[in-house]
């Protein structure tokens, strides 16, 4: 139908990035070996396991200092930040560890003949893809077919998740129109100039936003029959938005919910719940250890700080709504709530300067390993609500009860994904997450959130 242009969805551009900084990292160590003498680490087939070991320190720290955030990817003065973070840590980590990696040069200055190999490999391929992946010619054109009411929030919802995602025009689905409507510079078509709009803007994809199927008129219903027919790719809206953003839009789901909750056979997987539980027990037994080792100084500065009792426990929302008690660390004055349940908001005056340093390096959570050996808890899954906004939210929020299918954890889906909420708004967003995570929990998205969760702890996000 159309002469679409080359594209990469989120999932082909972050592959196509991790793939082209292990090559360009790899070629640039050997390339460096080549010329000059640097004999500290060399590609053989003997040393097969120290690029192993290299890839993965790679891996997992660009990870962490989000070297593969695509909404960062594409700004220079974020990458390379980011690159140096990446750098610096992954060559410490690999020099600290001589059992799986060479031993420390007699040269030192091989140590820096290192570092600048992969530096100047990662530099040289982001400004690759900065100039060339990231530009207008590779990016997604789509055209929206749905109602004009809800244009609005998938539109931004889109360019927000993918800034690669050009959206060309729309076609209001509800009815014939005489007059276009102006929306943010999008142009409006006709349904007859379907056909004709595909081929001249190189359309690579139809995004249907309609809430209600029979809108749709019938004369666009059967152009899109024709469509489908010949091969040209139409998607539902919701599992693009879902694809692309990685959440579930509740809001949008309707009497036929049945079809966007056909959550992941790992909530009933019984190996699956075994490895978490495990998981569970070990992690909260380490953290435990850390408990004790810090509680001494955070006494010594609650004393100081809050004058206060060190804890504090409050009543929130478990698996099958069960209620339960949280432990904390006591952030906040006391008597910070004298009636109804507040929000907690952002520079909150009842947070005091010792509990916003607590909240900020997430020391006030530590306590909560407590009721993850007790049970009450897991590592990851939804953060626990208190009752009374549980209540609330669920009247006015779809879906607000399905997060309580399983555990709340310490860590989310939501929690890496939100700064922070501390309104209707804030809550809807989180359970998006939080019911993607329900949706497709999985070992792979559990180790994803981990290390997502040292990227929120490093920055300081949230509060």
């Amino acid at each position: 139908m159309s002469k679409s242009s080359i594209h990469f969805n989120i999932s082909e551009r972050k592959i196509l990035l991790r793939v082209f900084d292990a090559v360009f990292v790899l070629l640039s160590l050997y390339l460096v070996s080549y010329q000059f003498d640097f004999d500290y680490f060399t590609i053989t087939e003997e040393n097969w396991n120290w690029v192993l070991v290299l890839l993965f320190y790679l891996t997992i720290f660009g990870t962490v200092f989000e070297l593969y955030d695509l909404q960062k990817a594409s700004r220079w003065e974020q990458v390379l930040a980011n690159i140096l973070l990446t750098t610096s840590v992954t060559v410490a980590f690999y020099l600290m560890t001589p059992f799986y990696t060479p031993f420390l040069p007699e040269k030192r200055l091989h140590i820096l003949y290192f570092f600048l190999s992969i530096l100047v490999g990662l530099i040289v391929w982001r400004l690759i893809y900065i100039k060339f992946v990231a530009s207008p010619r590779f990016h997604k054109k789509v055209l929206i077919i749905g109602e004009v009411s809800n244009l609005g929030f998938i539109i931004d919802a889109f360019k927000k998740a993918d800034p690669y995602y050009h959206i060309v025009g729309f076609i209001n689905s509800e009815k014939e129109t005489v007059e276009s409507i102006s929306y943010k510079g999008l142009k409006e078509y006709s349904t007859e100039e379907l056909k004709h709009i595909i081929k001249k803007e190189g359309i690579s994809e139809i995004v249907i936003a309609n809430y209600y199927s029979e809108t749709i008129t019938p004369k666009l219903y059967r152009k899109l029959i024709k469509l489908l027919e010949s091969g040209f790719p139409i998607k539902e809206y919701t599992q693009v938005f879902e694809n692309m953003t990685y959440r579930v839009p509740v809001q949008f789901v309707g009497k036929d919910f049945y079809k966007y909750f056909p959550f992941n056979r790992n909530n009933q997987n019984k190996m699956y719940m075994l490895y978490s539980r495990l998981f569970d027990i070990s992690f909260s037994l380490l953290g435990f250890c850390f408990l004790l080792l810090f509680i001494p100084l955070i006494s010594i500065g609650n004393l100081l700080g809050n004058k206060g009792p060190l804890f504090y426990k409050q009543e929130r929302v478990g698996k099958n709504r069960k209620t339960f008690h949280i432990i904390k660390f006591r952030t906040m004055v006391r008597n910070a709530e004298t009636g109804e349940a507040v929000w907690a908001q952002k520079n909150d005056s009842r947070i005091t300067p010792f509990g916003k340093f607590l909240r900020l390096s997430r020391l006030d959570e530590l306590p909560q390993v407590i009721n993850i050996i007790k049970g009450d808890m897991s590592v990851i899954g939804p953060r626990p609500e208190r009752p009374y906004f549980v209540k609330e939210l669920s009247k006015v929020i779809p879906f607000y009860e399905t997060r309580h299918v399983i555990k709340p954890g310490l860590t989310g889906w939501a929690q890496v994904n939100v700064r922070y909420g501390s309104s209707v708004e804030d809550s809807l967003l989180k359970l998006q997450y939080d019911l993607f995570y329900i949706k497709h929990r999985s070992f792979f998205l559990d180790v994803n959130i981990m290390v997502k969760t040292l990227s929120t702890m490093i920055f300081f996000r949230g509060q």
